[in-house]
């Protein structure tokens, strides 16, 4: 009997596809988020965490954010805000379910990064900081839980889902973005789901402390 995987903030974009995709695997899934019932932030003062009866076979961290502002115009409130989310959202969830995923052996942990930690992009700053304390949370935190647990993190380009909803309000907006990638597309949630199904499987449990690119191609090739 499989363990059950807790995915938080995964009720739209990537977080659903991911979940109806590891559900066609056989996977129980347990899921908590801002819409749900009881509605749950894993940033709120003292938040109100899902009891778990048992181990856990994995968890996944969703919720993020893209804040694309000049430099100049980014207050230290916008710095705090993504890295809020981004990292200390992460890290309260990952302290909280530290038995429950040791309990299991070869427990999968996945978070998400982007394309623009390692590629540089204009008006990225506040959100590439934060996301790049999540790719060194990855690396470090793989190594002091190995060998149970393996933790490893997707860093998509620009996908349709809601959060960047306001990036792709229209046909020229979405042009650009097709434009903009190798693949000459943007991504769809369905892309990287199938990439974090995989990386979650037990099946595939020699890989940890790596940062997946999923973004089209934008971070590697120029075409």
């Amino acid at each position: 009997m499989q363990h059950p995987i807790l995915l938080i903030g995964g009720n739209s974009g990537i977080g659903a596809a991911l979940a109806d995709r590891l559900r066609a695997q056989g996977a129980n899934i347990l899921s908590a988020h801002r819409s749900g019932e009881p509605a749950f932030d894993a940033t709120a003062e003292e938040p109100d965490f899902p009891d778990v009866d048992g181990p856990l076979g994995g968890l996944v961290y969703l919720p993020g954010s893209i804040n694309l502002k000049p430099f100049k115009s980014l207050k230290p409130a916008d710095f705090d805000a993504d890295f809020k989310i981004n990292v200390l959202g992460a890290v309260r969830t990952l302290q909280h379910y530290e038995s429950a995923l040791k309990e299991a052996d070869n427990t999968s942990v996945l978070l998400f990064s982007t394309v623009a930690v390692a590629t540089g992009m204009p008006f990225h700053t506040s959100v590439a900081a934060a996301k790049g304390a999540v790719e060194g949370l990855v690396r470090s935190l793989a190594a002091e839980w190995a060998p149970t647990v393996r933790v490893n993190a997707i860093a998509p380009s620009l996908t349709d889902t809601p959060l960047a909803a306001r990036l792709l309000r229209n046909d020229k907006q979405r042009e650009a973005g097709n434009e903009r990638h190798p693949l000459q597309r943007i991504g769809q949630p369905e892309d990287i789901a199938n990439l974090g199904a995989f990386l979650m499987d037990p099946a595939n449990g020699w890989i940890t402390g790596q940062v997946w690119n999923a973004d089209g191609g934008l971070g590697a090739l120029r075409v």
